[in-house]
Order: C-alpha cells, then sequence, then structure tokens
C-alpha cells in the first residue's frame, strides 16, 4: 500500500488490503509525525524564499507583522497575512511565546516576506491624482511618476483630469500587470471644449464620456442650470463625481443638494457661508490672474459666517458628500520658503517638475512672483479656519478623504501625499484615523468598499510594509534620509499592488538614477 502525503489526509494510490488496526495505527501516527517535520521543513524553506521585485507569486505570506487594518482600529499583531494570486485570503494571530520556543505552526508559502518588527498598512490612496507625461511642454516620463507613487507606498490613484485615452489604457495595462504602476480609477474633465451650454447638451456629454469607459467625471466651475442635470445624468450611467468647485454659481450647498460623490480642495465651503454671498473682493479684481485670485483666497475662510458655516457642513453630509481637502498643495501659500527647500528636492526633482514650479503665471499654480509674508500670515489664518472645518465636518459624520494634487505648487508625486497626511495630523485627527482618510475613506469614495483599503480577508492585496510606526511618526513613508536630524527614519519595505511585491527601496533609488541623468542632460 502507497499513500500521497499532504499537509492534510492520505490518498491511497492502489487498492488497498486489509491491515490490522494496530499496525495501521502505528503506520498512521508515524505518518503524522513525518507529515509534521515536513511542515517544519516548508516553514525553513519558505523562510529563505524572498519575493521576487515584480513578480507576483502564487503564495505569498508576510510573516509576524503588526497590522494597522485602515478602519481606523488599534494595531494588532504578530500576525501572519497569507495573499493567493491577488487576494488577501487569510490573517493568522501568531502567539509570539511559540515563536520563541519553536512550537508555532505556521502558514506555508512559496515566498515569504519577514515583516518582524515591521507594520503593515493598506496601500494607499491618492483622491486626486493627475498622470502627467509632460510639464509646460516639455517631456516627463511616466517611470518617474509611476515609481515614486509605488515607492512611497501609493497603490491606487485616482486620476481626476488627464489625457483620458491615454489613461486609459494605462488603467488596461496596470490591470494586466503589464506596467509598474499603481491600479487606476479614471475621471475624465467634463468640460472640455466645447463647453455644453444647457441641459441637453451637458446630459450628451455625461453619456459620451460613459461611452469611452471612464470611471467617473471630474467637474470646474459649473453654472445651476446644467449642474443638477449633470449630477443626475452622472447617477444613471453610474459614474461617480468629483468637483473642483471655484468662484461660480455653484456652491458645497448646491453640491449636497444635487448628490455630488466628493467635493475637492475647499472653494465651495466657506463661500456658502458667506453674510452676503460673496467674496469682499477689490473693485479690480480679476479671476483669471492666478497671482491675484490665490492672494485673495487667502482671505476667504474668515469671511464665513460661523454658524452658517456649520449649517454648509451638516448640509454635505446629509447630501452624502465626501470632502477631499487636499490641504498640502496650498501649503506654499503659508510657507514659501518650507516649499522651496524641501529636503528631497535634491535626490527626487525631476527637471521638469523644478522648472514648472519656478513663478510663471504661464503654468497653473505658479503664481508666487511676488508673494509676501502679510500674504503666508493670510494663509496661515486660512489654513487655521480650514483644519477647523474638516474635523467638524468629520465629527458630524461626514466621509474625509485624502489626496494630493502634485505635480503643481511645490509638491512631488508620493511625497505630497504623504505631507498631506501629516497635514491631517496637524488639523487635529489622531493617526489612525489618518491613516483611515487615505485608505478605508478613500475606497468608499471611490465606491471599491468591499475591494480596497482594508487588510481584510478577501480584499485585494493592496498593501504596505514600513519598517517602523506610522501611528507613532507618519515620516516613516519617507524615504530614509542619512543626514536627518530626527534620525535616518524607516522607509517603506516593500509595496504590493494586486498581489505584486515590489522593492519601494529598489523603485526609489531607480527614481534617483533617473533625475540624475535628466539633470545631467538639461545641463548640457
Amino acid at each position: 500500500m502507497a499513500f500521497s502525503l499532504t499537509t492534510s489526509c492520505f490518498v491511497a494510490r492502489s487498492a488497498p488490503r486489509r491491515v490490522p488496526r494496530a499496525i495501521l495505527a502505528t503506520v498512521v501516527a508515524s505518518a503524522m509525525v513525518s507529515t509534521s517535520a515536513l511542515l517544519v521543513a516548508a516553514d525553513v524553506l519558505a523562510a529563505q524564499t524572498a519575493p521576487t521585485h515584480g513578480v507576483r507569486p502564487r503564495r505569498l505570506v508576510i510573516r509576524g507583522a503588526i497590522v494597522v487594518e485602515g478602519n481606523g482600529t488599534p494595531a494588532e499583531g504578530p500576525k501572519d497575512i497569507i495573499i493567493e494570486g491577488n487576494r488577501i485570503t487569510q490573517i493568522v494571530g501568531i502567539d509570539p511565546a511559540a515563536i520563541r520556543n519553536g512550537t508555532a505552526r505556521r502558514p506555508a508559502a512559496d515566498v515569504e516576506i519577514d515583516a518582524s518588527g515591521k507594520y503593515v498598512v493598506p496601500g494607499l490612496i491618492n483622491l486626486h491624482g493627475h498622470v502627467q507625461d509632460e510639464r509646460a511642454g516639455q517631456a516627463q516620463p511616466l517611470e518617474y511618476q509611476f515609481k515614486l507613487w509605488l515607492g512611497m507606498g501609493v497603490t491606487t490613484v485616482r486620476d481626476v483630469s488627464s489625457e483620458t485615452p491615454k489613461t486609459l489604457q494605462l488603467r488596461a495595462r496596470s490591470l494586466a500587470g503589464e506596467v509598474m504602476a499603481p491600479r487606476f480609477y479614471v475621471y475624465a474633465r467634463y468640460a472640455y471644449m466645447p463647453v455644453p451650454r444647457n441641459e441637453v447638451e451637458a446630459r450628451q456629454r455625461v453619456r459620451d464620456l460613459k461611452t469611452q469607459g471612464v470611471d467617473g467625471l471630474k467637474l470646474f466651475g459649473m453654472d445651476k442650470d446644467v449642474y443638477g442635470p449633470v449630477l443626475d445624468e452622472a447617477k444613471k450611467q453610474g459614474l461617480r463625481v468629483a468637483h473642483h468647485m471655484a468662484v461660480d454659481e455653484t456652491n458645497a450647498l448646491d453640491a449636497a443638494a444635487n448628490g455630488l460623490t466628493s467635493l475637492e480642495h475647499w472653494y465651495g465651503v466657506p463661500d456658502a457661508a458667506i453674510p452676503d454671498g460673496v467674496q469682499q473682493f477689490p473693485s479690480n479684481f480679476n479671476y483669471a490672474d492666478e497671482g491675484m485670485r490665490f492672494r485673495l483666497a487667502g482671505r476667504l475662510w474668515r469671511e464665513a459666517e460661523p454658524a452658517r458655516l456649520q449649517e454648509v457642513l451638516k448640509a454635505m453630509v446629509k447630501g452624502g458628500v465626501a470632502w477631499n481637502p487636499t490641504l498640502d498643495i496650498y501649503e506654499a501659500s503659508r510657507d514659501l520658503q518650507r516649499a522651496e527647500t524641501q529636503p528631497w528636492y535634491a535626490q527626487y526633482l525631476h527637471p521638469t517638475l523644478e522648472k514648472y514650479f519656478k513663478p510663471d503665471l504661464s503654468n497653473h499654480g505658479s503664481y508666487f512672483a511676488n508673494w509676501s509674508s502679510t500674504d503666508e500670515a493670510f494663509w496661515k489664518e486660512n489654513y487655521r479656519i480650514w483644519f477647523g472645518a474638516v474635523r467638524d465636518f468629520e465629527r458630524l459624520g461626514g466621509v474625509v478623504g485624502a489626496g494630493e494634487d502634485a505635480g503643481f505648487i511645490y509638491q512631488v508625486y508620493g511625497f505630497g501625499l504623504i505631507r498631506e497626511l501629516e497635514l491631517h495630523q496637524e488639523a487635529g485627527f489622531p493617526t489612525l484615523k489618518v491613516l483611515q482618510h487615505a485608505t478605508a475613506n478613500n475606497a468608499l469614495i471611490l465606491g471599491q468598499q468591499e475591494n480596497l483599503g482594508r487588510v481584510r480577508p478577501g480584499y485585494l492585496a493592496d498593501l504596505v510594509v514600513l519598517n517602523g510606526n506610522p501611528l507613532e511618526d507618519l515620516k516613516v513613508f519617507y524615504p530614509p534620509r542619512a543626514d536627518a536630524a530626527a534620525g535616518p527614519g524607516g522607509g517603506v519595505a516593500w509595496t504590493i499592488k494586486d498581489g505584486i511585491p515590489y522593492d519601494a527601496q529598489r523603485l526609489l533609488r531607480e527614481v534617483r538614477e533617473l533625475v540624475s541623468t535628466a539633470k545631467r542632460g538639461s545641463s548640457r
């Protein structure tokens, strides 16, 4: 009689003969001992098999991690996270004492990541990104942007306005694992030329974009007569909508009344709470002048009447409008010197971005010529009130998201999202909630709460393995820096997107090499 040994059963390969029970019991017991030994041997073998960068294994186990699930609950561990293909299939709590004395029974793996002393969080979702292969007409390699995102732990990007046909192709290639990039949700710009002039044209524009295969719409300033129809048609077509409001007819109250998915940045919120209905602009104000517009924007929040502002926030919550404040993208307005001298610029700022950031009113967001300490003082006050409004919004039951809007105003891809998290912390949110904003909350805003944003069995295997505790210091997401006063820091060890493990520090090293090569080329 021959037996095929597996971890759970014996399978007869030939017709069995009758065997005395005592002998059979002895054979089975002996085989069980052998099975246990093989399990230990498999564990030892797995411990010697590290992931291959950029290759999805059949079965990956992240061992001994402290897990932050992403839903606002405390960290817990050590745990083994089992990934099969592109899904988390099991999470197993491990007894540290059993590990020390060698009696722990660990799940087998084809490859494994030793996460002892490390933290695992859900892959970060960037709710406000732009795929950019050029800046001001100068080519910029997508590799630079994508490797920065992955190297900083960003596994999903909601692209809110780019060259839609190109980005749809990238979305498909990313899903197929053909390109080293985050997963993309493509929100197409609604107001491309010719801009719809009435309800019929507005609804047709929404249907046309749906036909292209987009995931949602990106709105800029909107007039009231077409706003409701656009949001209504988007809902009928199953499209979510992000709105970058401006000083226009529509504001946050219109968003609340018409079912907007998410309000981007902050225009539209304080505007709706101004008693006179319009900011106190000087008589020579020209909205098309970005320097003037951003200077006066720094004085808007103080004109909002506090009681009215609370009513606006309540209306947004009641209307199901999420708020993605993108706090990082305006920070240069309150501290320009900090923005100009960020320590990672030396190694990670591509020459195309460096040129784009310099004051030049032909480049959107490059409005800092003649910026003053007076402007910064107004913007600091702006931030104080804005922080409080976002905090009150969540306390009232609102959903707060997190996005970076990098590629503009001194923000570099990936770095911008981590700075966004730091600013959420500065606004008064506990770090557990800050991480929830960038994971579970963002997944909810995307309508992907059953697939993304949590470290949980059944969810897509989008994970970040960190060399440190993000609940203590969000700077562990930044690349290690030997000259940092607080120490070199931890950095991301592995970014796992769709079950594919990426060596994050290798990605960042490749970015540094790419930037160095580009700088040499631009200096010729």
